[in-house]
């Protein structure tokens, strides 16, 4: 069986098509985008103004959309929208067609450049040693094309991968979620506790999770959700790196991390191993039907190191 690295570059991509069932109608990317924008919203002006149109032919565009389907997608009450079981559905797979629209659009104008190259995307401050070793490695390969390196927050580089601004990212699980994506594993370390030096666990030779999630004078961080809401919970909202670890010096907040981390904090921190912690395997990930073999190389070269 070919491995998934020689897949990459292939000409086999599957392709989807989103249609009606018991017609011949397919549904198009416009009608996808009205309904979304409904269903986010649950309100039709509120989507109308959103999309720049007119509320009434956005009404009866919703309204052919579930005659064609033959369900009904909105409840529509006298103050209030809901969604129906089936609207919940058609939400979430239109929210990936679309998504996947997007991508085969950037991923389509990107092939077009006069200057061929690939875009990484990776967590600012993550795989650091790895990911300069990775480019060294890849630029000495022949045929090497120019990587264009996007540092980001958390969850943003499985984002970026998803709708196509990036062709390739290195990745963290669990903390990533790889579902949908061709993977390789690179490597697989374990977390500690960062805590503010001179704190009374800091002589420790380790923690428990249990006793990790029980410090209520230094709460775990909250990071965001990828809509950007925030998840309930007492510790502090943090966006990045920097803001964490600079939370951690003032005594706000402890966090989990990867040991390899550990070279990057200062001497006002305290590193403590948490040997029942979820181990973090770092990856590197690309879209299952990339043809592009540029991004075979560059994985194959990540795999070697």
């Amino acid at each position: 069986m070919a491995s998934k690295t020689d897949r990459v570059g292939d000409d086999t991509s599957p392709v989807f098509v989103l249609v009606s069932a018991g017609y011949d109608d397919v549904v198009e990317t416009r009608e996808m985008r009205y309904f979304v924008a409904v269903a986010e919203e649950l309100h039709f002006g509120r989507a109308a103004h959103r999309l720049a149109m007119a509320q009434p032919p956005l009404s009866r565009a919703i309204q052919q959309l579930e005659r064609r389907l033959g369900v009904v997608l909105l409840h529509r009450g006298s103050r209030t929208i809901t969604l129906t079981e089936a609207g919940s559905v058609l939400l979430r797979e239109a929210r990936l067609a679309l998504e996947a629209v997007e991508a085969a659009e950037r991923r389509t104008r990107r092939a077009a450049a006069d200057r061929p190259g690939l875009v990484l995307a990776t967590k600012a401050g993550a795989s650091r040693e790895l990911l300069s070793k990775l480019l060294d490695a890849y630029a000495a390969e022949p045929g090497a094309v120019a990587v264009e390196v996007m540092l980001c927050g958390p969850r943003e580089p499985e984002r970026l991968l998803r709708n196509g601004c990036a062709d390739v990212a290195l990745l963290h699980r669990p903390y990533d979620t790889t579902a949908g994506l061709d993977t390789e594993d690179l490597h697989t370390e374990q977390q500690v506790v960062v805590l503010p030096a001179g704190h009374p666990l800091a002589n420790r030779s380790h923690l428990s999770m249990a006793e990790v999630k029980t410090l209520t004078d230094l709460p775990l961080p909250r990071w965001p959700r990828p809509d950007g809401s925030y998840p309930d919970g007492p510790g502090p909202q943090v966006r990045d790196h920097t803001q964490l670890t600079q939370l951690i010096t003032l005594g706000r907040a402890c966090a989990l991390m990867p040991e390899s981390l550990r070279a990057q904090l200062r001497d006002d921190h305290a590193i403590v191993p948490v040997p029942d912690a979820p181990a973090v395997t770092t990856v590197i990930a690309w879209p299952p039907h990339s043809r592009s073999r540029a991004v075979a190389d560059l994985v194959r070269t990540a795999i070697r190191l």
